[in-house]
């Protein structure tokens, strides 16, 4: 069995890394090793204002534009650090146990939705370059998205690319209702364009689906929203959509409402149960900080 690291190598998720603007490496909780993050939302804007997000968007952002060259050179950096292992000589990577000190994947996830970048199939296609450059052809790209702007035509040529280049879309869902989404993630987006935009992307490849689930005023989400959930899901299959995964995850760091609070473990395990047996697909659960 692994053993389990110190709480706060999961909890610190900053996005800043040295002398690094765009590049930061975490410990993740949810790809079992070293993510190697990659933030193209330095202007911390995004299409969701999801009540558990721990962005500090009242602190100053920085500006919108986004140098490529620059962020190319600080992923082959750190890339080299941890494959080389020199990055668990520093700071907070020090205490990552022997078995998680492995690079899992280049992921597109920052301070807002990575998707909204108006260049990010040319930004997805750079990194793959590099990716073959420096022979790490089995490390996947990974896409961290609400999913609300996949049926854009630049966003469609980046998911060809990830599809071409050992790459994982991971799409938000964190609801089965209209009524818990526009809750939870109170976005101009509606609920059936997010389903539609999943249901069409997992048509063309497998996808993970990420769940995150909270109480809200000391409440869980109901069982209703469960059966909600789980029948979204299997509309998603029923329509020749590919899941590979679901994963069912609570807070684990601090969010933007006061009033969100983690899921216990025994909650996050009764809910992986049920959606396991009611929908047929590979679910896991993750916990919170204090698990």
């Amino acid at each position: 069995m692994t053993p389990d690291p110190p709480s706060s190598l999961y909890t610190q998720h900053e996005r800043g890394f040295g002398e690094n603007r765009f590049v930061y490496p975490v410990l993740s909780r949810r790809s079992g090793g070293i993510s190697i993050g990659v933030n193209l939302n330095l202007d911390k804007v995004c299409n969701f204002d999801c009540v558990y997000c721990q962005v500090n968007r009242v602190s100053q952002s920085e500006t919108r534009f986004v140098d490529t060259p620059q962020l190319l050179q600080e992923l082959r950096d750190t890339l080299a650090l941890a494959v080389s292992g020199q990055l668990f000589a520093q700071g907070k990577f020090h205490d990552t146990p022997p078995a998680l000190r492995r690079l899992t994947d280049i992921a597109f996830s920052g301070d807002g939705e990575p998707t909204a970048h108006r260049n990010i199939d040319e930004v997805v296609a750079a990194c793959a370059d590099l990716k073959r450059q420096l022979r790490l052809d089995a490390v996947p790209l990974v896409l961290i998205t609400n999913a609300s702007m996949f049926h854009r035509a630049h966003v469609q040529r980046a998911l060809r690319t990830l599809d071409a280049n050992q790459g994982e879309i991971w799409a938000k869902l964190d609801a089965g209702t209209a009524a818990y989404y526009q809750r939870v993630n109170r976005s101009p987006f509606r609920f059936e364009q997010i389903l539609q935009n999943i249901m069409q992307a997992a048509r063309l490849r497998p996808l993970v689906i990420q769940t995150l689930l909270m109480r809200l005023e000391g409440q869980p989400p109901p069982v209703s929203e469960w059966e909600a959930l789980c029948d979204r899901l299997q509309e998603i299959t029923a329509a020749g959509g590919q899941l590979k995964l679901v994963q069912i995850y609570t807070v684990a760091r601090p969010p933007a409402e006061r009033y969100v609070t983690p899921l216990t473990p025994d909650e996050v395990d009764r809910i992986v149960a049920f959606v396991r047996q009611r929908t047929g697909l590979s679910v896991a659960g993750f916990y919170g900080a204090d698990a």
